[in-house]
This record gives C-alpha cells, sequence and structure tokens, in this order.
C-alpha cells in the first residue's frame, strides 16, 4: 500500500491520508470543499461542491490518473434539496459516469455541506 500527499489538496484533518494506492486502485478520503491555499471551507453549496471536486482532481492528479479513471464515487450532502445543484457540478466532471452513492448525513466535518470520496482504477 502506498500513500498518496498532495499540497495541491487540504491535508487530512485527522489522523488519515489523503488517499492511498492498493494494487491497481486508488481510493480517496473524503474531501470537503475546504481551499487549499487558505484552508477555509468555500461559501454555499455551489462553490463547496466544485471546491471539493477540485481537491479529488488534485489528489487524482498526484497519483497519475483523472476523472475518466473513476469507478465509484460517494457523495454526502448536508441537505437533498441541494442535490439538483450538486448534480450540475459533478456532472461536469465525471462525464464517465461511475457508479456512485449520494447521501444525505445529518453533519460533516468543519460544517461542511458537501463531502465526497472516490475509488478510481489506474
Amino acid at each position: 500500500m502506498e500513500i498518496l500527499y498532495t499540497d495541491k489538496a487540504p491535508a487530512a484533518i485527522g489522523p488519515y491520508s489523503q488517499a492511498v494506492v492498493s494494487k491497481n486502485y486508488i481510493f480517496t478520503s473524503g474531501q470537503l470543499g475546504i481551499i487549499p491555499q487558505t484552508s477555509i471551507l468555500a461559501e454555499g453549496i455551489e462553490a463547496q461542491s466544485e471546491q471539493a471536486i477540485k481537491n479529488i482532481g488534485a489528489v487524482l492528479e498526484n497519483s497519475g490518473v483523472s476523472f475518466t479513471n473513476v469507478i465509484k464515487t460517494t457523495c454526502f450532502l448536508k441537505n437533498m434539496s441541494d442535490f439538483t445543484v450538486f448534480n450540475q457540478i459533478y456532472g461536469k466532471y465525471f462525464t464517465g459516469n461511475p457508479a456512485r452513492s449520494c447521501v444525505e448525513v445529518s453533519s460533516l466535518p468543519k460544517g461542511a455541506l458537501v463531502e465526497i470520496e472516490v475509488i478510481a482504477e489506474k
């Protein structure tokens, strides 16, 4: 197993890594809409969704793959009423239509509105 890190995505806020590689798969930890340069959460569902996806992209890029290598995403929304807005932003990046779960949760770290994790194939 190889642990991945890039400074182009926020550092982990706990005892875990941004991602790991095992065999031919990359497993990312959940990414929030935190702006890496400031460590501040972007404001609003649109900005947080966009930033969380950009953070995922930075982690994937660091491992030598892109969004087209993603085979599964898991998305957590603070409020399912944000589903339509989230889908519009999500669809701009995940054009290969990977498998996906999207659930509403009662709370996310740092008061975030969205968190996304992915599994990608090398």
